[in-house]
């Protein structure tokens, strides 16, 4: 059988453009020149897409390498964190904030509605003395979408450092880290990117970069300190061997990218075909407000396990779905319209295998999933 079409919220599908650059001729990271020239260009590209004149670094690691990067460089032992949350991710940052000594403090809004600026603005009033917050933009197992554009600054303009993980919609949702005032923001290869697994892409900015710099004491890492990159491309040298084929993939997948101004549109205009297609055929959104335009959660019909409704579209269609983990285990399945998945024709198959496979459980949909589908992309 053919690989299954991966519909989830990353890894994503890779364009075959992408898959053929890594098959480029290796090199030695370490010691020919032109790589530190290739791998400046290709995080250039990645600040251009972010719209920041903020430093970028590649780290080699999945996305998560640049959640606890962040916190181990940036936090020391007995500083508090404002650890925004709504979410799985945006709680679990905390976990890393306990890692590195910082002491976890939570804003906590509706895990199904976006974080309100507003009620920010007055915890703020109430709560002082952090050194920086966490924040997610998508949080990828609801699809929750926060509005970082209005919490970011709220925070900087109380002096708050703000660590902004956005791996799950940088490349389809809009993302202007300089206009938002976000100090460190996090991206990942292979969501919105549709690049292969393994990297993790991070801006600094300046008073992050001062902060690594003002530290009192050694971060308590290596693989996540990023005070090893201080004048990397001066020096021309890494703090270890680069994965030469993923960042020869990533370059062409933000090549790509860059060159389809129309990315977050189409983000758009399809998520909202997605919403509008399960809610028609009867299907409850788990978001209740704030949706994502990379990733749709929504919840089994009654009398159906979300296992077992996945199991049917990838045993009979052999399209591939996913579930979720933590508090939303069980609850949700999740379609990945992101990058590469956001594609029409894609959605078309995704939408004919579901309405079947629903069909063969015993849960039959108000409309024609694959019908509905199309005349939403019509309206």
């Amino acid at each position: 059988m053919p690989r299954p079409l991966m519909m989830t919220p990353g890894p994503t599908e890779v364009h075959e453009e992408v898959r053929q650059a890594m098959a480029r001729p290796l090199l030695n990271p370490d010691l020919d020149p032109d790589f530190f020239e290739f791998y400046r260009h290709a995080a250039r590209k990645f600040a251009r897409l972010i719209e920041t004149d903020n430093e970028v670094l590649i780290l080699s690691g999945e996305g998560i390498l640049g959640l606890e990067a962040a916190c181990a460089s940036l936090i020391e032992p007995g500083d508090r964190v404002l650890c925004l949350d709504n979410g799985i991710f945006g709680r679990g940052f905390a976990d890393f904030v306990r890692i590195y000594g910082g002491e976890p403090v939570f804003f906590t809004g509706d895990d199904r509605r976006p974080l309100d600026p507003d009620r920010l603005a007055e915890f703020l009033d109430k709560e002082h003395d952090f050194t920086l917050a966490t924040l997610v933009h998508c949080e990828t197992p609801s699809g929750v979408l926060n509005p970082v554009a209005d919490l970011a600054p709220r925070l900087h303009a109380r002096g708050i450092l703000t660590v902004v993980d956005a791996v799950s919609s940088i490349g389809g949702e809009p993302f202007r880290a300089d206009a938002w005032q976000v100090d460190v923001a996090l991206g990942g290869s292979q969501k919105c990117l549709s690049a292969p697994p393994g990297l993790t892409l991070i801006s600094l900015s300046d008073a992050a970069r001062r902060r690594l710099a003002d530290r009192r004491r050694p971060i308590a890492s290596f693989y996540g300190d990023l005070s090893l990159w201080r004048d990397w491309y001066e020096q021309k040298w890494f703090p270890y061997t680069q994965p030469v084929s993923d960042l020869y993939a990533l370059d062409a997948a933000l090549d790509r990218r860059l060159a389809d101004p129309d990315a977050p549109g189409r983000h758009r205009r399809l998520g909202e075909a997605v919403r509008q297609t399960l809610t028609a055929a009867g299907l409850e959104l788990y978001p209740r407000a704030g949706w994502s335009h990379t990733v749709t959660a929504f919840c089994p019909p009654a009398g159906l396990s979300e296992a077992d409704i996945r199991n049917e579209l990838l045993r009979r269609h052999n399209i591939l779905l996913a579930g979720a983990f933590d508090r939303l285990a069980g609850k949700v399945i999740r379609i990945g319209h992101m990058g590469e998945n956001c594609r029409e024709d894609k959605l078309f198959r995704t939408f004919r295998g579901l309405d079947q496979s629903l069909r063969s459980l015993g849960f039959i949909p108000a409309v024609s999933m694959a019908e509905a589908f199309a005349r939403h992309l019509a309206e």
